[in-house]
């Protein structure tokens, strides 16, 4: 073996000793440290979550547990210190959840409303109109809540801008 061999076959044990000895945590280390790292990106960088909540049901369980996914969402990405906007929207027989006269959780948005400004009401005017109509008087909603044309259509467009869609 000459004396290139020699020193080749040298470095080569000393890599081979470094890899050994190396613990395959290492690099593990390094991925968590910058997973971490991205997380705690200040607010301003934070990507905005979106959320859609649709209710076109006058069962108060499942006008609850719109509220309820609204609300743990909130809270979720407020714990780990991301933005997250929910829009609860209403069409059909769904519209009673936002009605001054007939909602059954009435008092539980005027609480979400006044404490957890990430989350809004939505009715849809085409129903309000409508009821309007078969009932031959004024529908009023529930102050904390606005109107849009068409709920179908509000949420059709919040999807096609990349909204996550869900129906509790």
């Amino acid at each position: 073996m000459n004396r290139y061999q020699k020193t080749a076959g040298a470095a080569l044990a000393g890599v081979a000793a470094l890899l050994i000895a190396m613990p395959p945590s290492v690099a593990q280390d390094k991925r968590q440290a910058a997973t971490a790292q991205a997380s705690k990106r200040p607010e301003s960088e934070a990507k905005t979550h979106r959320l859609v909540l649709q209710v076109n049901s006058n069962e108060p369980a499942t006008m609850n547990l719109a509220l309820n996914n609204a609300t743990n969402v909130a809270q979720h990405y407020k714990d780990l210190g991301e933005k997250v906007e929910i829009e609860i929207i209403t069409f059909g027989p769904g519209l009673h959840m936002l009605r001054h006269d007939t909602s059954p959780v009435k008092a539980r948005i005027k609480e979400i409303a006044a404490s957890t400004p990430g989350i809004s009401f939505k009715a849809c005017g085409n129903t309000q109109a409508n009821m309007s109509k078969a009932e031959n008087k004024e529908i009023s909603l529930i102050s904390d809540v606005s109107v849009v044309k068409s709920g179908v259509v509000r949420v059709m467009e919040l999807q096609e801008r990349g909204w996550t869609y869900v129906r509790p």
